[in-house]
């Protein structure tokens, strides 16, 4: 099995490693690096390994016997080193996926400290580093857009391009929008104790009900993707409370500032920010205000669909990486690439390269309706994490309740054993006392 090590951290009085597992698909100097969100795994990006390389079948154990053969002294010619460098010559294309570490076969460090996006930006540049990359176009989803964003804002020299899928900016913007139906998600999924409950929840927040009922053959797209994510599930195991906890704090923990954001608008890679219109878990407004922060390297694409859009509109986000990819290749000016034309196409792409922010002004130019706008997103989100917070108190209170219930009533039985050995015991004195008040007598 492919892994390799990134990171070491201790664990008591001993030091334990991370490790990461992580498959390659395809071969070619084009090196794409796939970055997972929460809870997901590397096969989650089956739909874009299939668009970009053709193939889903691994190509670990090739790859393994390549670098063999050049550590026994087989080298490479300078020109298929030079574009495995810059990540853009040559033909065909080379992905990487891996786990994030807390999900799936990787390791799972037991603290939430262990737990960051700059940390898991730092794993993923671990990671192009054992395979030997030094340049990669980046894409993420989600949680993994918010790593892929930090990794380039730290080593924008190792960038080709960098695509954001559903991201938002972290903090108070994780939190979805607050109604009857994301209250009772949470709660779910808060409850899901098996791959099947788990799978129910995770339908609704991935896709559109439209989609979901669409026909297929005999049934619903519902019930063939149940069938996956419970599988899917199943075979890597639900995810552990401190894996679970430790990436939910890493989005909550994570922030872009102005310095990281002029730093990837400065580097010269270009930017595409794709996002899903009806996205309840990552909220659309986030995405365009950060691909305006990013002008003019970036350009939004919204698309038909959910939180998964990568996975309900493939063939779309797939054309949007590959427009990426040929944009880098042929060194398109940003300038140029975030003045593409505002295109609305039957698929229902809407492809803007300046999001526009209705504002506003008063007189004294302050943008007094963004601020007021602002505080009030505040306190919706706010008023939503006390929400979540009384939500997981209930549920933890409701395991305390399980785990005692039993306690209680064995508890129970040994009073009813201590009562009637006290009340054996009595009697047996009292006996004792009668008999010698006889004898005295």
């Amino acid at each position: 099995m492919p892994y390799c090590e990134v990171d070491r951290y201790q664990n008591g009085e001993k030091w334990d490693g991370v490790r990461l597992f992580y498959r390659r698909y395809g071969r070619g100097a084009v090196k794409v690096l796939l970055v997972i969100g929460l809870a997901g795994t590397h096969d989650s990006w089956g739909p874009q390994i299939k668009g970009l390389t053709g193939s889903l079948e691994p190509a670990d154990d090739e790859a393994e016997a390549e670098r063999t053969d050049e550590e026994s002294g087989d080298a490479a010619s300078p020109a298929a080193a030079e574009g495995e460098d810059d990540g853009g010559e040559g033909d065909g294309i080379e992905v990487c996926c891996f786990d994030n570490r807390g999900v799936g076969r990787s390791s799972i460090p037991p603290h939430k400290s262990y737990y960051s996006t700059a940390i898991m930006a730092r794993d993923a540049l671990a990671l192009m580093d054992h395979l030997g990359w030094k340049k990669a176009h980046v894409f993420g989803h989600s949680m993994g857009a918010m790593i892929s964003c930090k990794l380039a804002a730290m080593a924008p020299q190792r960038v080709c391009s960098l695509a954001l899928l559903n991201v938002t900016g972290g903090g108070f913007q994780c939190f979805p929008k607050v109604d009857g139906q994301m209250l009772s998600l949470a709660f779910r999924f808060l409850r899901a104790k098996t791959p099947e409950e788990r799978a129910l929840v995770d339908l609704e927040t991935h896709y559109t009900e439209e989609y979901l009922n669409e026909k297929v053959g005999s049934c619903t797209r519902r019930t063939i993707l149940y069938q996956e994510y419970v599988k899917g599930i199943s075979s890597t195991g639900m995810q552990s409370n401190c894996g679970f906890e430790g990436q939910v704090n890493a989005c909550w923990t994570h922030k872009m500032t102005s310095k990281e954001l002029d730093t990837i608008r400065s580097a010269g890679f270009l930017v595409s920010v794709i996002h899903g219109r009806s996205d309840i878990i990552a909220q659309l407004c986030h995405a365009r205000r950060l691909a305006e922060r990013l002008i003019p390297v970036a350009r939004m694409v919204e698309l038909h669909g959910a939180h998964l859009v990568s996975h309900e509109r493939p063939e779309e986000v797939n054309n949007a990486l590959m427009e990426l990819i040929k944009a880098t290749k042929s060194m398109m000016k940003p300038e140029e690439w975030s003045s593409q034309p505002e295109n609305s196409s039957e698929t229902g792409a809407l492809i803007s390269a300046r999001p526009v922010s209705v504002t506003i002004q008063t007189d004294d130019g302050g943008n007094a309706a963004v601020a007021v706008y602002n505080l009030l997103a505040k306190l919706q989100l706010s008023f939503l994490y006390v929400i979540g917070v009384i939500l997981m108190g209930f549920e933890h209170m409701r395991n305390i309740v399980k785990v005692m219930k039993p306690l209680l009533g064995e508890i129970k039985a040994y009073e009813g054993h201590l009562s009637a050995l006290l009340q054996c015991m009595l009697k047996k004195e009292y006996a004792m006392k009668v008999d010698m008040q006889e004898h005295t007598n």
